[in-house]
């Protein structure tokens, strides 16, 4: 069975790829801090705070999250996994982007030409139906589909 769920593209594209989901913020400088000292080619998440995510390995996988939180490193830090080149494939909102992440992400396609696909206000009833492992791809438009 799918479900869809339509939400606002901030930065289009189509893509495919597995979903790791948190249901809490996700501290992008506490998450990505240890992949940033090393410049790991594969970013496992390194935030002890966040159960769903903690060890997981983050690069080119769709994260599925509520917002981004921490502090106004945030941006800096999306920008640099896509410089090192572990970004993640996608990352898909419940609710609207944050700032923070807004910078990252469009800073990272303008100056690095090195897209994430971004869709927003996808709602919480999306962050209840998406599981980490599942199937996960994304149009243009913003209609996201879990397989």
């Amino acid at each position: 069975m799918t479900t869809t769920f339509k939400g606002r593209s901030i930065l289009s594209g189509n893509c495919q790829g597995e979903a790791l989901v948190s249901h809490g913020g996700f501290n992008t400088l506490a998450s990505y801090q240890t992949a940033v000292v090393l410049r790991s080619k594969k970013a496992s998440c390194s935030d002890q705070n966040n159960v769903d995510l903690y060890k997981k390995v983050m690069t080119d996988k769709i994260l599925c999250l509520p917002q981004t939180i921490g502090s106004t490193t945030g941006g800096l830090v999306i920008m640099t996994m896509c410089d090192i080149g572990n970004q993640p494939k996608a990352m898909l909102f419940s609710k609207p982007i944050d700032s923070l992440a807004a910078a990252g992400v469009i800073l990272s396609d303008i100056w690095l030409e090195k897209r994430i696909i971004v869709v927003d206000s996808l709602g919480e009833d999306f962050l209840n139906a998406v599981k980490t492992g599942e199937a996960v791809s994304i149009a243009e438009d913003g209609t996201v589909t879990i397989a």
